[in-house]
């Protein structure tokens, strides 16, 4: 898989959580962002996948358009944890069951900037962030972060460094060929897979869901 080497057409850079916090939109507000086609859904590699990035990886896609895609790997965890990053971003993070919560791989892309994928918000708004429609939302400001170093933040969240990036047409040419797997799953499985599955369990359960035993998909076309 050749991923995009930046973001596309129209988005933004995302920011280094490590060095800046990103500014508000015009209105103050977080980012409303309309979801289409294969956003909010999971990208499953198949087993035919031979990027080392990519093998055996659960992607939660957030962004499909004509100008590209975007999402984020969640199930393969780094060898760094949360207290080892925030310490790096000076912050003190002392809330115990969160400090050996490890810092996930989530893509090749811009692996030195920090991504968080969590719950919806209803009443906390932060300066940047994508809130897709029906799933959940992906925030890239240092402020969340900060309310989670507090105990304010969200409770369910996972984070990595990095991102899966698509240039136009390319998912859709990957999907053809066998690469990968789309898996259209309610808000409520999706939560339950990233947030309350082990991370070793999280492709597995993601098939499950289709009711297919991955050994035998390396034939099947794309399920798009």
């Amino acid at each position: 898989m050749n991923t995009a080497k930046k973001a596309p057409v129209g988005q933004s850079p995302l920011p280094n959580l490590s060095t800046q916090t990103e500014q508000k939109n015009a209105s103050g507000s977080s980012i409303s962002f309309s979801a289409s086609h294969l956003a909010n859904q999971f990208l499953i590699a198949m087993p035919g996948m031979v990027d080392p990035n990519f093998a055996g990886s659960v992607i939660y896609l957030f962004e499909h358009t004509e100008r590209g895609a975007m999402g984020l790997v969640i199930n393969r965890p780094t060898e760094v944890d949360l207290a080892t990053l925030f310490d790096k971003i000076e912050l003190k993070l002392e809330i115990a069951p969160l400090l050996h919560q490890p810092v996930y791989f989530g893509g090749p892309v811009q692996i030195e900037r920090g991504f968080v994928l969590h719950e919806p918000t209803k009443d906390i708004v932060y300066s940047s962030s994508l809130a897709v429609p029906g799933g959940l939302t992906m925030t890239t400001s240092k402020d969340v972060l900060e309310a989670v170093a507090t105990g304010g933040g969200p409770e369910k969240f996972l984070m990595t460094l990095g991102y899966a990036g698509w240039s136009a047409g390319q998912l859709e040419e990957e999907i053809t060929l066998n690469g990968w797997m789309n898996v259209p799953l309610s808000q409520q499985q999706m939560m339950d897979i990233i947030f309350d599955t082990p991370s070793s369990q999280r492709y597995e359960r993601t098939m499950s869901h289709l009711g297919f035993d991955p050994s035998r998909l390396s034939g099947e076309a794309g399920h798009a």
